[in-house]
């Protein structure tokens, strides 16, 4: 049996026991790849190629792939689906499978790729190609405006916090941890709020000083961030203010460059 696998459906959940009924902790989605690390059952313990995350997936929602295939794909520099839902057909199947923004294209020529034997054609636009700059980074944040927020999620049509973050740096290019406290260790570091630019990442803490919340500075005091679903509110030194509730919402303890314009 193969070591490695590859998400062939819109989204696969991951999670963080070897059950349907556990917390969904991820998602995988169409095109990212995955090493097994452990087998119980029907259930396989996974680390995705992305990220480095963990998590343990039903083996009837994702695929094998052979060694060689996941070596190669490991080495391509990924391209990204760039529209909210896309069709592709998958010729041996004979049916179309929707995926969702920022799934990842292998192999991509001429309209069509393959995953081993599989042959999937694919007509939609790709991203990450090109040098991520802040105006790339804030059109693939307003894919995700109004997305309801969920748990675990990385996908428009629920996404957590820092699942946000994650995606609208992916497909452009940059990989970023899978949890906001990861996040807040990489980066450029900065020391004030009137320092930030659009594109930069502000963290919030808890009352214990614990990183809890992330979101992506779209502009002067404003930022775009998972809470209900993803909005847009203001921010200062202090942090996140919600005009709705009147009051601070989330305590700001720092900001991350991750652009090199």
């Amino acid at each position: 049996m193969s070591s490695f696998g590859i998400c062939h459906i819109a989204i696969t959940p991951l999670r963080a026991e070897p059950t349907s009924k556990s917390e969904m902790v991820s998602q995988l989605l169409f095109g990212e790849l995955f090493q097994i690390m452990e087998i119980n059952g029907d259930w396989w313990f996974v680390k995705c190629v992305h990220d480095d995350y963990l998590g343990w997936v039903d083996k009837k929602q994702v695929m094998l792939i052979s060694d060689t295939t996941f070596e190669k794909m490991s080495a391509l520099k990924p391209i990204f689906s760039n529209e909210l839902v896309q069709l592709i057909y998958n010729h041996q199947l004979n049916r179309y499978i929707p995926i969702v923004f920022g799934s990842t294209i292998p192999y991509l020529s001429e309209n069509s790729f393959y995953v081993d034997e599989m042959k999937y054609s694919f007509e939609g636009e790709v991203t990450g190609q090109e040098k991520a700059i802040s105006k790339s980074i804030l059109s693939a944040a307003h894919i995700y405006l109004n997305a309801p927020y969920l748990w675990g999620g990385r996908s428009p049509f629920g996404i957590d916090c820092s699942g946000l973050i994650q995606m609208v740096f992916k497909v452009n290019g940059i990989r970023l941890p899978r949890d906001a406290q990861q996040q807040a260790q990489v980066g450029e570091t900065l020391n004030f709020i009137s320092d930030a630019l659009p594109g930069d990442v502000a963290f919030f803490e808890s009352p214990e000083g614990v990183v809890i919340h992330t979101g992506l500075i779209i502009g002067k005091n404003k930022i775009m961030h998972a809470s209900g679903s993803v909005r847009i509110d203001v921010i200062d030194h202090y942090g996140i203010y919600n005009y709705e509730e009147n009051k601070y919402t989330h305590k700001l303890r720092l900001i991350k460059r991750y652009l090199n314009e």
